[in-house]
């Protein structure tokens, strides 16, 4: 598989006969607080414009796949297999997602900054990782103090307290920083697995390598900033503090330090004034895509009190933090065709409400399909998964609307013979691995 495509090739519509076909095979691994949701909508989106199959949880595990748990395909809804994508939250399971996966899927995750990260991550979880809420008046600056004091590695939800990047990764998030080789093995085996791994703080340039990797248009790359804080919400961090951050979050910090490097290293591979001229294009695009959603201007951030359309208030984790969002102007209907319309509502509708609309749509095709399917084609159910989601997805849940009736199955997938030992593809990288990425 060709990782890039050298050069820069002109920004042209498929299909046309000189160009690779899309890939639409892909799994992106969702991380915490890295403008992974931003990327889930545009995947979502990518999605529905081609008639693909997105993996989603079964409703016991609401919109995430079962998190911290280690990823596992009977976390998958039935009515959403066999997937050409998953991007919702989970804890990599390297061998689960390949038994999920089609062979020739491209595999793409995104890492941020550890210093700015963990700040978002202490403000947005304050009230339901134990960790935070013990530390006096919530500082931050207490935490990184003396951080054992008030971390417990087995607590409920630690993760969010130490490493989660590499928690997420599927590798061990307490193992000390001493362990040099533990630390160059995960290294190495994440960098064989994934074929883009994004950088939060470049998102535009990371997009650019995403859509010569995946032989994808300007179009399908456009996006809306989404799931962020006011400035009010935000810290301001003290000198001295990032380092601390870095220290506490070692594995992070490598994995970012590697990774950051990497992805220079493949923007200088495919040229600077070509990925200065698709970042350009890619920003106009979007600024003219907007201006057209919302009237001719750019949209102004909204509070979710402010929201009328309850389908696009963001999800708030606690009253102390406040996530903002869109909401779209009332005479939207004047002149735009419903197709655009949707468009205009799925660009910014937040993470929950999305997954419960896709699930919606998906299983209405699934069940259209499974009649006309003949019988040994259909796909063998397994029992329920039981599991109680994290508190606050509980409270989360309790603030929507729960899926259409009939979306609720909680029934999950086993493959059918012979697919259970399939293998993924991941380009040029090696197959052979150090560091399994699961659950320790």
């Amino acid at each position: 598989m060709e990782a890039f495509h050298l050069g820069c090739p002109a920004l042209r519509s498929h299909p046309a006969p000189w160009l690779k076909p899309k890939h639409t095979n892909v799994a992106f691994l969702k991380t915490h607080k890295t403008a992974s949701t931003t990327m889930q909508n545009l995947l979502f989106r990518f999605g529905e414009c081609n008639n693909l199959t997105v993996a989603l949880p079964v409703q016991a595990c609401s919109h995430q796949f079962c998190y911290p748990r280690s990823f596992t395909s009977h976390f998958v809804h039935p009515h959403t297999l066999p997937p050409n994508i998953v991007t919702s939250h989970m804890r990599f399971n390297k061998a689960e997602v390949r038994r999920l996966m089609p062979n020739d899927t491209i595999y793409i995750t995104i890492l941020r900054e550890p210093a700015s990260m963990f700040e978002s991550l202490f403000s947005y979880y304050n009230q339901y990782c134990q960790s935070f809420k013990r530390v006096p008046n919530g500082s931050l600056e207490a935490f990184l103090e003396e951080p054992w004091r008030y971390y417990r590695p087995d607590e409920k939800d630690s993760m969010y307290a130490r490493n989660t990047l590499t928690f997420d990764l599927g590798g061990d998030k307490d193992r000390p920083a001493t362990d040099v080789a533990y630390a160059r093995g995960f290294l190495a085996e994440v960098d064989r697995v994934f074929s883009l791994v994004m950088i939060a703080e470049y998102f535009d340039e990371s997009l650019v390598l995403l859509r010569h990797l995946l032989s994808w248009d300007l179009d399908d790359i456009l996006y809306v900033k989404l799931n962020m804080r006011t400035p009010s919400s935000k810290r301001s961090l003290t000198p001295g503090l990032p380092s601390k951050i870095r220290a506490w979050n070692s594995l992070d910090a490598r994995l970012y330090n590697h990774f950051n490097a990497s992805l220079w290293r493949q923007l200088s591979t495919l040229g600077p004034a070509c990925v200065a001229r698709e970042v350009k294009l890619l920003q106009r695009a979007q600024e003219r895509l907007v201006k057209s959603c919302f009237g001719g201007q750019m949209p102004l951030l909204r509070s979710a009190a402010q929201i009328k359309n309850k389908d696009l208030r963001p999800w708030q984790p606690s009253g102390k933090v406040d996530i903002v969002g869109y909401d779209l102007p009332v005479n939207l209907s004047r002149g735009f065709s419903s197709q655009a319309q949707e468009l205009c509502l799925k660009l910014i509708m937040p993470e929950v409400q999305y997954t419960r609309v896709l699930l919606r749509t998906q299983s209405l095709r699934y069940r259209r399909g499974y009649q006309q399917r003949p019988a040994q084609q259909s796909h063998p159910l397994q029992q329920p998964v039981r599991t109680a989601p994290p508190r606050h997805l509980q409270a989360q849940r309790g603030k929507l609307p729960g899926p259409a009736s009939g979306t609720g199955s909680t029934s999950t997938w086993k493959p059918a013979a012979g697919t259970q030992g399939r293998t993924a593809k991941f380009g040029p990288k090696s197959s052979q691995t150090q560091v399994s990425l699961t659950q320790k």
